[in-house]
């Protein structure tokens, strides 16, 4: 009569990845290196795809474009200079960039307060975001709310940022 091995545990941590395998000594084996074999480069393929915004960078890059105060975000360019997307999008990034420095309470912006700081009707704002949902570089949520995607802090830092420095000549 034959008794089972005893299983093993192995617990793999790999960035943000907890993979537990409970199994018998042979068959742990197996599955790592299963893992090693399918999952490592997936990552590695994954990670060189994945849009990571880097926000040292947008902070540099809006230098001069963008200024944040007690009262929030602020737009030094000349809005007569800019497209009304090309408005919108820097709002929208300033927001998320703000936000992520902990300087406005929302990485969103309403409908009504971008229509606002465009100086727009309504019906000229819903367009032009309308244009920026369908593009992907907005999104919008509840609450007639719009924010910005990572595609679209990508785009703006590689074609719109530059555009505007062009025109206003920072």
């Amino acid at each position: 009569m034959s008794t089972k091995p005893e299983k093993i545990t192995i617990l793999i941590k790999y960035k943000k990845l907890d993979l537990q395998i409970n199994a018998e000594p042979q068959e742990a084996w197996l599955l790592l290196n299963k893992f090693f074999i399918d999952m490592i480069p997936s990552f590695e393929i994954a990670q060189k795809l994945w849009i990571n915004n880097d926000l040292e960078q947008l902070v540099k890059d809006l230098k001069g474009i963008v200024a944040f105060s007690n009262e929030g975000a602020s737009l030094l360019a000349p809005k007569n200079k800019l497209t009304d997307n090309e408005a919108l999008l820097v709002w929208l990034v300033a927001y998320f960039l703000g936000h992520k420095l902990g300087l406005v309470q929302s990485d969103s912006v309403s409908k009504d307060e971008l229509e606002v700081r465009l100086g727009k009707s309504g019906k000229i704002t819903s367009t032009r975001l309308g244009e920026l949902v369908k593009n992907d570089f907005a999104v919008k949520i509840a609450d007639e709310k719009f924010r910005i995607t990572a595609f679209g802090v990508l785009q703006v830092q590689k074609e719109v940022i530059p555009r505007i420095k062009l025109k206003i000549g920072v």
